[in-house]
């Protein structure tokens, strides 16, 4: 049986398998279109072959192992970013199993390469006052103060990812009573988050200054069109850069993600709660904000007593010293 050309496979994979089967959004399948893309310049450099003259087949176990090491290598890329790169190749050689028997070994030892261990980054977040400041410092008057002052607000009050902030549109928002919005996150999931207020009076505001349609974007740019995820890392970037030594490092979208969640904690809201705010699948994935939480910490150690710590030079009489002691010590276990 021959197997099938690589193009029609990976055409099945990119748009029939990860987007119309697994659903995945757009800025997630080009991640994978672009790992793919690099292996095919990999194998096609390796073989001196084009990359329309490559076969299934000289997609190989060995080649596979040499991309991954060229990608640390040559491209410097950092273990993470390798990773994510082994991520997307586990995916694609699981769909090449199911669809070319002949193809499982090599599938089988590509699922096999583990990913590395590496120092995860730590976790940055602004405090309250530095929250406080920022707002402090946003233009109230511009073209555009309106619509940042509503971007930050609606960062800090839903924690969203700055893709799920530029996929916004007018029908996602309720903003009666109780005022919420719709947020469409990883996964092709969506959840619901409660506004405060003041973040649906801009929305508000900001949306009574056009005539839109339910599915118009709630954030425009300068020629109406909408802003992009790098567009919401823009104006972040340009209204926070003053805060970069403070917060020890850049402050960006995502850093108001961790904010959101870190403050939700100190205020006592439930891990499951906070799970489900900011669209977690795991619950793991928020539990790593206790760790960071160190006013939480210190709430528990005041909540218990410091053991009693003797003067230096006394040193109390070992239980097991007499037979009564000893006994006593027993009983009292």
């Amino acid at each position: 049986m021959t197997p099938p050309a690589l193009g029609p496979l990976l055409h099945a994979f990119l748009v029939d398998h990860l987007v119309v089967e697994r659903g995945l959004r757009r800025s997630t399948v080009h991640s994978y279109r672009d790992t793919i893309r690099l292996l095919l310049l990999f194998v096609a450099a390796d073989k001196r072959s084009k990359i329309t003259r490559l076969a299934l087949a000289d997609l190989t176990f060995e080649r596979v192992l040499a991309f991954l090491r060229d990608l640390e290598e040559s491209r410097r890329n950092r273990p993470r970013t390798r990773n994510q790169r082994l991520a997307a190749l586990h995916t694609f050689f699981e769909y090449v199993a199911t669809r070319v028997p002949e193809m499982v070994t090599t599938c089988q030892q590509v699922a096999a390469i583990p990913t590395k261990r590496f120092v995860a980054r730590e976790i940055r977040f602004l405090e309250r006052d530095e929250v406080s400041r920022l707002f402090g410092r946003l233009p109230q008057k511009g073209r555009f103060a309106l619509r940042d002052r509503a971007v930050f607000l609606f960062l800090y009050n839903t924690g969203a990812r700055a893709q799920e902030v530029a996929d916004l549109r007018r029908g996602d928002l309720d903003l009666g009573d109780p005022p919420r919005a719709r947020l469409h996150g990883k996964g092709d999931k969506w959840r619901r988050c409660p506004l405060w207020p003041e973040t649906a009076t801009f929305l508000r505001d900001l949306l009574d200054e056009r005539a839109d349609t339910p599915d118009a974007p709630v954030f425009v740019g300068a020629q109406g069109s909408p802003l992009t995820r790098f567009g919401i890392y823009k104006i972040v970037r340009r209204h926070a850069a003053w805060l970069d030594a403070a917060a020890l490092g850049r402050v960006t979208p995502h850093v108001f993600r961790h904010t959101t969640a870190v403050h939700l904690l100190e205020s006592g809201v439930e891990m499951n709660v906070i799970r489900g705010w900011l669209g977690h699948v795991n619950i793991e994935t928020t539990s790593r904000y206790a760790e960071i939480n160190m006013r939480t910490k210190e709430a528990a150690l005041a909540a218990c007593e410091p053991p009693a710590v003797s003067m230096p030079g006394r040193q109390p009489a070992a239980p097991w010293r007499t037979d009564e002691t000893f006994l006593a010590w027993l009983a009292a276990l």
